[in-house]
């Protein structure tokens, strides 16, 4: 089986500065897992966004389709009541990505950026770093 490249200490960008505690490690870790969590929602947002302009789409070919078909009426009530609707008042979706976008994550991403520079000289990862050099460890430990 190969080597794991990389085995040994976490390089420099993820090696904990000289006087980080445990407990600020932890608590570093804690707001990187908030962040991803922020990211993973920004997604959703975002697959929210695509998934309503497609279904779009698609009413709008349902309406030529019902038109066709001779159904007018049921064409109209679609276009009228459904086609191009806001998703909330006065917003469409991409006004939604644009506003989390503005009132949310880019201040939660300028925020945790600054805990880091503050308290960790910038450093990421630094709880994942120092957990994958255990389990390198515990490896090396093990192997006969």
């Amino acid at each position: 089986m190969a080597e794991n490249v990389g085995a040994g200490e976490p390089d420099e960008a993820h090696r904990r500065p000289p006087g980080v505690d445990d407990a600020t490690v932890e608590a570093l870790g804690m707001l990187t897992k908030a962040l991803e969590y922020t990211e993973r929602a920004r997604g959703h947002l975002y697959a929210v966004h695509h998934m309503t302009g497609g279904a779009d789409r698609m009413l709008a070919e349902a309406v030529r389709m019902l038109r066709q078909a001779g159904h007018g009426d049921q064409a109209d009530l679609v276009e009228r009541e459904i086609l191009g609707r806001d998703v909330v008042p006065g917003m469409w979706t991409y006004q939604l990505v644009e506003a989390y976008d503005e009132t949310y994550y880019q201040v939660f991403t300028a925020v945790e950026e600054q805990v880091r520079e503050d308290l960790a000289a910038g450093r990421r990862h630094l709880a994942e770093a120092e957990m994958q050099q255990t389990a390198r460890s515990r490896r090396r430990n093990a192997s006969p």
